[in-house]
Protein backbone atom coordinates (compact mmCIF):
# COMPACT_ATOMS: atom_id res chain seq x y z
CA UNK A 1 0.00 0.00 0.00
CA UNK A 2 1.45 3.21 -1.24
CA UNK A 3 0.27 7.09 -0.12
CA UNK A 4 -2.71 8.46 -2.02
CA UNK A 5 -1.54 10.43 -5.88
CA UNK A 6 -3.41 12.68 -7.88
CA UNK A 7 -4.62 9.43 -9.98
CA UNK A 8 -6.20 7.78 -6.94
CA UNK A 9 -7.57 10.88 -5.82
CA UNK A 10 -9.51 11.62 -9.39
CA UNK A 11 -10.76 7.69 -8.96
CA UNK A 12 -11.92 7.98 -5.39
CA UNK A 13 -14.21 11.73 -6.77
CA UNK A 14 -14.74 9.50 -9.81
CA UNK A 15 -16.34 6.84 -7.82
CA UNK A 16 -18.21 8.97 -5.64
CA UNK A 17 -20.02 10.59 -8.52
CA UNK A 18 -21.05 7.61 -10.12
CA UNK A 19 -22.55 5.85 -7.32
CA UNK A 20 -23.90 9.24 -5.69
CA UNK A 21 -25.71 9.34 -9.21
CA UNK A 22 -26.52 5.62 -8.92
CA UNK A 23 -29.47 7.13 -6.78
CA UNK A 24 -30.63 9.39 -9.91
CA UNK A 25 -30.57 6.45 -12.16
CA UNK A 26 -32.80 4.75 -9.18
CA UNK A 27 -35.21 7.12 -9.09
CA UNK A 28 -35.83 6.77 -12.99
CA UNK A 29 -36.02 3.19 -12.89
CA UNK A 30 -37.21 1.55 -10.18
CA UNK A 31 -41.02 3.01 -10.57
CA UNK A 32 -41.55 1.62 -13.64
CA UNK A 33 -39.27 -1.85 -13.80
CA UNK A 34 -39.97 -2.38 -9.88
CA UNK A 35 -36.95 -3.33 -7.32
CA UNK A 36 -36.71 -6.75 -8.12
CA UNK A 37 -36.61 -6.37 -12.16
CA UNK A 38 -34.41 -3.37 -11.18
CA UNK A 39 -32.03 -5.01 -9.67
CA UNK A 40 -31.93 -7.72 -11.65
CA UNK A 41 -30.81 -6.04 -15.19
CA UNK A 42 -28.37 -4.22 -12.77
CA UNK A 43 -26.53 -7.06 -11.78
CA UNK A 44 -26.57 -9.12 -15.02
CA UNK A 45 -25.35 -6.51 -16.96
CA UNK A 46 -22.76 -4.99 -14.68
CA UNK A 47 -21.74 -9.02 -13.98
CA UNK A 48 -21.91 -9.57 -17.66
CA UNK A 49 -20.27 -6.27 -18.84
CA UNK A 50 -17.48 -7.62 -16.42
CA UNK A 51 -17.06 -10.64 -17.08
CA UNK A 52 -16.39 -9.12 -20.93
CA UNK A 53 -13.58 -7.10 -19.80
CA UNK A 54 -11.61 -9.49 -18.05
CA UNK A 55 -11.65 -11.68 -21.06
CA UNK A 56 -9.90 -9.18 -22.79
CA UNK A 57 -7.60 -8.72 -20.15
CA UNK A 58 -7.03 -12.15 -19.86
CA UNK A 59 -8.23 -12.47 -16.35
CA UNK A 60 -10.04 -15.33 -15.11
CA UNK A 61 -12.65 -14.82 -12.21
CA UNK A 62 -12.25 -18.53 -10.69
CA UNK A 63 -16.49 -18.90 -11.42
CA UNK A 64 -16.68 -22.62 -11.22
CA UNK A 65 -13.94 -22.35 -7.74
CA UNK A 66 -15.53 -19.80 -6.03
CA UNK A 67 -18.77 -20.03 -6.66
CA UNK A 68 -20.14 -20.71 -3.32
CA UNK A 69 -18.28 -17.23 -2.14
CA UNK A 70 -19.77 -15.65 -4.99
CA UNK A 71 -23.10 -16.85 -3.97
CA UNK A 72 -22.98 -15.50 -0.30
CA UNK A 73 -21.66 -12.57 -1.61
CA UNK A 74 -23.71 -11.83 -4.07
CA UNK A 75 -27.42 -12.52 -2.22
CA UNK A 76 -25.77 -9.94 1.13
CA UNK A 77 -23.75 -7.83 -1.13
CA UNK A 78 -26.18 -7.28 -4.55
CA UNK A 79 -29.26 -9.35 -4.27
CA UNK A 80 -30.95 -7.84 -1.12
CA UNK A 81 -29.56 -4.55 -1.00
CA UNK A 82 -30.27 -3.50 -4.42
CA UNK A 83 -34.01 -4.85 -3.91
CA UNK A 84 -34.72 -3.02 -1.14
CA UNK A 85 -32.86 0.39 -2.48
CA UNK A 86 -35.24 -0.06 -5.68
CA UNK A 87 -38.11 -0.05 -3.76
CA UNK A 88 -36.90 2.76 -1.88
CA UNK A 89 -36.65 4.75 -4.41
CA UNK A 90 -40.02 4.45 -5.40
CA UNK A 91 -40.86 6.38 -2.31
CA UNK A 92 -37.68 8.59 -1.60
CA UNK A 93 -35.56 11.32 -2.94
CA UNK A 94 -32.62 10.33 -4.82
CA UNK A 95 -30.31 12.73 -1.82
CA UNK A 96 -32.00 11.13 1.08
CA UNK A 97 -30.61 7.54 -0.25
CA UNK A 98 -27.62 8.53 -0.77
CA UNK A 99 -27.43 10.21 2.58
CA UNK A 100 -28.59 7.00 4.33
CA UNK A 101 -26.17 5.01 2.41
CA UNK A 102 -23.26 6.75 4.20
CA UNK A 103 -24.45 4.84 7.13
CA UNK A 104 -23.23 1.21 6.40
CA UNK A 105 -19.67 1.74 7.50
CA UNK A 106 -21.83 1.79 11.16
CA UNK A 107 -23.90 -1.38 10.37
CA UNK A 108 -19.80 -3.05 9.31
CA UNK A 109 -18.84 -1.90 12.96
CA UNK A 110 -21.60 -3.12 14.44
CA UNK A 111 -21.57 -7.16 12.07
CA UNK A 112 -17.73 -6.94 12.72
CA UNK A 113 -17.80 -6.69 16.55
CA UNK A 114 -20.48 -9.12 16.43
CA UNK A 115 -18.85 -12.24 14.32
CA UNK A 116 -15.63 -11.30 13.73
CA UNK A 117 -14.17 -10.08 16.82
CA UNK A 118 -12.99 -6.41 15.76
CA UNK A 119 -12.74 -4.13 19.16
CA UNK A 120 -14.92 -1.69 19.64
CA UNK A 121 -13.55 1.77 20.91
CA UNK A 122 -14.96 4.45 22.49
CA UNK A 123 -14.84 6.75 19.29
CA UNK A 124 -16.81 4.16 17.49
CA UNK A 125 -19.38 4.19 20.00
CA UNK A 126 -19.73 8.07 19.59
CA UNK A 127 -19.74 7.53 15.98
CA UNK A 128 -22.43 5.44 16.03
CA UNK A 129 -24.41 7.53 18.25
CA UNK A 130 -24.09 10.59 15.63
CA UNK A 131 -24.91 8.12 13.02
CA UNK A 132 -28.01 7.26 14.63
CA UNK A 133 -28.94 11.18 15.37
CA UNK A 134 -28.44 12.00 12.10
CA UNK A 135 -30.73 9.50 10.53
CA UNK A 136 -33.19 10.46 12.94
CA UNK A 137 -33.16 14.34 11.52
CA UNK A 138 -32.67 12.61 8.02
CA UNK A 139 -35.86 10.33 8.07
CA UNK A 140 -38.54 13.54 9.73
CA UNK A 141 -40.76 13.36 6.99
CA UNK A 142 -42.42 16.82 7.04
CA UNK A 143 -40.07 18.05 4.60
CA UNK A 144 -39.72 15.83 1.93
CA UNK A 145 -42.71 15.41 0.59
CA UNK A 146 -43.04 11.87 2.18
CA UNK A 147 -45.50 9.55 0.52
CA UNK A 148 -47.64 6.99 2.76
CA UNK A 149 -44.77 4.39 2.35
CA UNK A 150 -42.38 6.39 3.69
CA UNK A 151 -41.49 5.26 6.57
CA UNK A 152 -40.92 1.26 4.98
CA UNK A 153 -39.00 3.22 2.76
CA UNK A 154 -36.60 4.52 4.75
CA UNK A 155 -36.77 0.89 6.57
CA UNK A 156 -35.99 -0.70 3.45
CA UNK A 157 -32.78 2.10 2.46
CA UNK A 158 -31.49 1.07 6.08
CA UNK A 159 -31.95 -3.08 5.44
CA UNK A 160 -29.64 -2.45 2.61
CA UNK A 161 -26.82 -0.47 4.30
CA UNK A 162 -27.03 -3.61 6.91
CA UNK A 163 -26.80 -5.69 4.23
CA UNK A 164 -23.89 -3.87 3.22
CA UNK A 165 -22.50 -3.45 6.34
CA UNK A 166 -22.59 -7.69 6.81
CA UNK A 167 -21.02 -8.33 3.57
CA UNK A 168 -17.24 -7.62 5.20
CA UNK A 169 -18.09 -10.52 7.62
CA UNK A 170 -19.29 -12.49 4.61
CA UNK A 171 -16.16 -12.15 2.71
CA UNK A 172 -13.93 -13.33 5.36
CA UNK A 173 -16.06 -16.31 6.04
CA UNK A 174 -16.42 -17.16 2.96
CA UNK A 175 -14.44 -15.89 0.25
CA UNK A 176 -10.79 -15.05 1.54
CA UNK A 177 -9.90 -16.93 -1.26
CA UNK A 178 -11.64 -15.28 -3.81
CA UNK A 179 -9.75 -12.60 -6.18
CA UNK A 180 -11.32 -9.23 -5.56
CA UNK A 181 -11.99 -8.71 -9.09
CA UNK A 182 -13.72 -11.87 -9.57
CA UNK A 183 -16.37 -10.85 -6.49
CA UNK A 184 -16.93 -7.76 -8.05
CA UNK A 185 -18.09 -9.75 -11.07
CA UNK A 186 -18.74 -13.27 -9.81
CA UNK A 187 -21.27 -11.98 -6.89
CA UNK A 188 -23.38 -9.89 -9.45
CA UNK A 189 -23.55 -12.92 -11.49
CA UNK A 190 -24.63 -14.80 -8.55
CA UNK A 191 -27.22 -12.53 -7.14
CA UNK A 192 -28.75 -12.83 -10.97
CA UNK A 193 -29.41 -16.33 -10.34
CA UNK A 194 -30.91 -15.42 -6.97
CA UNK A 195 -33.17 -12.98 -8.03
CA UNK A 196 -34.24 -14.82 -11.35
CA UNK A 197 -36.78 -17.16 -9.71
CA UNK A 198 -38.82 -13.94 -8.47
CA UNK A 199 -38.92 -11.86 -11.59
CA UNK A 200 -42.65 -13.90 -12.88
CA UNK A 201 -44.18 -12.70 -9.40
CA UNK A 202 -43.24 -9.19 -9.73
CA UNK A 203 -43.39 -7.92 -12.99
CA UNK A 204 -42.91 -3.93 -14.41
CA UNK A 205 -45.52 -1.97 -14.00
CA UNK A 206 -45.87 0.09 -17.34
CA UNK A 207 -43.14 -0.44 -20.55
CA UNK A 208 -40.00 0.74 -20.23
CA UNK A 209 -39.21 4.13 -22.44
CA UNK A 210 -36.09 5.26 -24.02
CA UNK A 211 -35.13 7.36 -20.93
CA UNK A 212 -36.13 4.77 -18.77
CA UNK A 213 -33.61 1.91 -20.76
CA UNK A 214 -30.73 4.60 -20.62
CA UNK A 215 -30.60 5.06 -16.80
CA UNK A 216 -30.73 1.23 -16.69
CA UNK A 217 -28.05 0.91 -18.55
CA UNK A 218 -25.88 3.60 -17.06
CA UNK A 219 -27.02 1.46 -13.65
CA UNK A 220 -26.06 -1.25 -14.75
CA UNK A 221 -22.46 -0.07 -16.55
CA UNK A 222 -21.29 2.53 -14.69
CA UNK A 223 -22.96 1.86 -10.87
CA UNK A 224 -21.99 -1.72 -11.18
CA UNK A 225 -19.73 -2.46 -13.78
CA UNK A 226 -17.39 0.49 -13.99
CA UNK A 227 -17.60 1.51 -10.40
CA UNK A 228 -16.55 -1.87 -8.96
CA UNK A 229 -13.23 -1.61 -11.13
CA UNK A 230 -12.12 1.82 -9.67
CA UNK A 231 -13.04 0.98 -6.30
CA UNK A 232 -10.98 -2.78 -6.29
CA UNK A 233 -8.25 -0.79 -7.92
CA UNK A 234 -8.33 1.79 -4.84
CA UNK A 235 -7.99 -1.18 -2.65
CA UNK A 236 -5.20 -2.61 -4.22
CA UNK A 237 -2.97 0.48 -4.80
CA UNK A 238 -4.65 2.34 -1.11
CA UNK A 239 -5.48 0.30 0.84
CA UNK A 240 -9.37 -0.89 2.09
CA UNK A 241 -9.54 2.05 4.93
CA UNK A 242 -8.50 4.81 2.57
CA UNK A 243 -10.87 3.41 -0.76
CA UNK A 244 -13.72 3.46 2.37
CA UNK A 245 -13.72 7.53 2.29
CA UNK A 246 -15.87 7.63 -0.89
CA UNK A 247 -18.54 6.86 1.55
CA UNK A 248 -17.70 10.64 2.95
CA UNK A 249 -18.20 11.71 -0.84
CA UNK A 250 -21.13 9.47 -1.84
CA UNK A 251 -23.86 11.94 -0.37
CA UNK A 252 -22.52 15.15 -1.54
CA UNK A 253 -23.25 14.04 -5.20
CA UNK A 254 -26.50 12.58 -4.03
CA UNK A 255 -27.85 15.79 -3.14
CA UNK A 256 -25.47 17.64 -5.94
CA UNK A 257 -27.41 15.27 -8.85
CA UNK A 258 -30.56 15.04 -6.97
CA UNK A 259 -31.00 19.08 -7.18
CA UNK A 260 -29.37 19.28 -10.62
CA UNK A 261 -31.55 16.76 -12.87
CA UNK A 262 -34.58 15.66 -10.44
CA UNK A 263 -34.94 19.36 -8.79
CA UNK A 264 -34.77 18.21 -4.92
CA UNK A 265 -34.79 19.79 -2.44
CA UNK A 266 -33.72 19.45 1.14
CA UNK A 267 -35.14 20.82 4.62
CA UNK A 268 -32.00 22.13 6.88
CA UNK A 269 -32.94 19.07 9.71
CA UNK A 270 -31.66 16.87 6.48
CA UNK A 271 -28.56 18.82 6.08
CA UNK A 272 -27.61 18.61 9.57
CA UNK A 273 -28.63 15.01 9.80
CA UNK A 274 -25.79 14.13 6.98
CA UNK A 275 -23.11 16.05 8.67
CA UNK A 276 -23.74 14.23 11.58
CA UNK A 277 -24.04 10.34 9.61
CA UNK A 278 -20.94 11.53 7.80
CA UNK A 279 -18.93 12.74 10.95
CA UNK A 280 -19.93 9.11 12.88
CA UNK A 281 -18.69 7.33 9.72
CA UNK A 282 -15.61 9.04 10.16
CA UNK A 283 -15.02 8.23 13.79
CA UNK A 284 -16.05 4.86 12.71
CA UNK A 285 -13.65 4.07 10.07
CA UNK A 286 -11.19 5.93 11.27
CA UNK A 287 -10.81 4.76 15.18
Amino acid sequence: MRAMTAADSARLVALAAIWGAAFIFLRVVAPVLGPVWTAELRVLLGGLALLVWFRAIGFDPALRRHWRAYLAVGTINSALPFSMFGFAAMHLPASIMAILNSTSPMFGMLFGALFAGERVTLAKLAGLSAGAAGVALVVQPGGVGASPMFGWAIAAALGACACYGMTGVVIRHFGRDAPPRGVAAGNQLAAALVLLPLLPFVPPTAAPTLLVAGNMLALALLASGIAYLLYFRLIADVGALRALTVTFLIPVFGALWGWLFLGETLPAAAFAGAALIITGTVLVTRS
